[in-house]
């Protein structure tokens, strides 16, 4: 054999590594991934779009060209150069994301990538509720009945870079602020939008709540409560969440209210008064305040809900001088107690985990593309593929797991992506269908096993 085919490595126990011409995939999770897709007709309908009418019949579709992209950012790389990962085996990429022509260059996706730009946000948010529904994807309410749908704009880093529409967050460094929003208690994606870095969080986000409200309406027939950060503090996203019947947690923004004033009425008018250490007094309630929007010439008697903590001894037992009073107050609809009203809205801090996944775990937060449009296109194709992880995240939970330290309740994306993506496989074709072998060295393979046949068809 040629020796630049083999080598030999000198342990302990000699270890021979050679090349062969087996078929041993990196990414062979990437079959239910196009078993997923498969289930709704995104593709066929992005198919029938002509998004570049000005040019010539394409001879790769559209179709092809997000499949591969879907692919991609579903292994966790959206860069444009990490479709050459596919060139060694483009016949089983084809059949395991359903591509009908071929896989595209590094350089066809990108120009093609950018002559579809933001064209289909419209089509894609709904082929995701469509996604969703065609896999039978319910989200789960809370305790009371409501669907949770959490709304947070999240800075996106992308420091010393040129691309269009990166400029100052309110983070304090240079990129995007893209809004996102995510419903039930899983966490699935329903909404992404890219916004400039500069952009303020409020701006535009009334025309983002009609629309992600309608998408969820779509999705679940349960009330909905819409849980938003003091940056969106807006009479008119009140206006908006009453006129749609939805519940809401939004967090205040104290302006010119004096903290003083606050503190005043708590003690003189608060009933839940508690200590939970020496030093510190905690103050929970509700006061009711007059408010008007004025884009929709609306008023409001609403309620306001506070949480107001009087510190005199810091954790460390050293005495203040002045007493430190820190007062959070949120506009509410709810009829709940306040102390779940408080902690309904903490929970809403739990999407900053999804944030994290989305730029982390998939690898998003530099988006690779020079174009503004192109990566808002990356970032609704995102949407599609964190959908996907989820629910193979969410479908593999309990039966054959390996052993966990804690209950699981969600898996992170990932785990999903190293563990049931990234999964090492041998492909043959026999009979004219196309097996992909797990080793028995492979733990997951059981999990993996399972997932299909609960939730891809499967022929005997």
């Amino acid at each position: 054999m040629n020796k630049n085919r083999r080598q030999t490595i000198n342990t302990n126990q000699n270890i021979v590594i050679e090349f062969t011409n087996e078929r041993i995939i990196p990414a062979g999770g990437l079959a239910v991934v196009g078993a997923l897709l498969g289930k709704c007709d995104f593709i066929k309908k992005i198919n029938r779009m002509d998004v570049t009418p000005n040019r010539s019949q394409h001879q790769i579709k559209n179709g092809d060209i997000l499949l591969t992209y879907i692919g991609m950012l579903c292994m966790g790389k959206p860069y444009f150069e990490a479709v050459h990962e596919m060139d060694d085996d483009k016949d089983f990429y084809k059949a395991a994301l359903g591509i009908t022509r071929a896989i595209p260059s590094e350089e066809t996706l990108r120009q093609r990538m950018d002559d579809i730009g933001d064209s289909l946000r419209d089509s894609i948010l709904q082929e995701n509720v469509s996604l969703l529904q065609a896999n039978k994807i319910q989200p789960s309410a809370l305790p009371n009945g409501l669907v949770p749908v959490d709304i947070d704009v999240t800075p996106m880093d992308n420091s010393k870079s040129k691309k269009e529409g990166v400029s100052r967050t309110y983070k304090g460094f240079d990129g995007y602020a893209p809004i996102m929003a995510y419903i039930g208690t899983e966490g699935y994606a329903i909404n992404f939008e890219l916004r400039e870095g500069k952009q303020h969080c409020q701006k535009g986000t009334v025309e983002f709540l009609r629309e992600t409200i309608k998408l969820c309406k779509k999705l679940t027939d349960k009330p909905l409560l819409i849980r938003l950060d003091s940056g969106n503090d807006s009479i008119d996203n009140v206006s908006v969440l009453m006129d749609e019947g939805c519940y809401f947690i939004i967090k205040r923004n104290l302006r010119r209210e004096s903290i003083d004033g606050w503190y005043e009425m708590a003690k003189k008018h608060c009933r839940n008064v508690t200590t939970p250490r020496e030093g510190k007094t905690v103050y929970i309630g509700s006061d009711w305040k007059d408010a008007h929007s004025k884009q929709f010439n609306q008023d409001f008697t609403l309620r306001a809900g506070y949480e107001i903590t009087e510190r005199t001894i810091d954790k460390y037992g050293q005495f203040l001088l002045e007493a430190d009073v820190e007062v959070d107050t949120w506009w509410t609809n709810l009829g709940d107690p306040d102390k779940e009203i408080i902690a309904l809205y903490h929970a809403h801090g739990e999407c900053e985990q999804y944030h994290s996944e989305i730029k982390t775990d998939m690898d998003m937060e530099r988006l690779p593309s020079g174009k503004f449009n192109t990566n808002a296109l990356i970032l609704e194709l995102g949407l599609i593929a964190y959908n996907i992880l989820r629910m193979i995240g969410q479908g593999t939970i309990g039966g054959r797991a390996p052993r966990q330290k804690r209950e699981v309740k969600r898996r992170r994306i990932r785990t999903v992506i190293g563990n049931l993506i990234m999964m090492a496989s041998h492909v043959k074709m026999h009979a004219r269908q196309l097996i992909i072998g797990l080793g028995r060295s492979n733990v997951w393979r059981h999990v993996f096993m399972d997932f299909c046949q609960g939730h891809v068809v499967v022929n005997e």
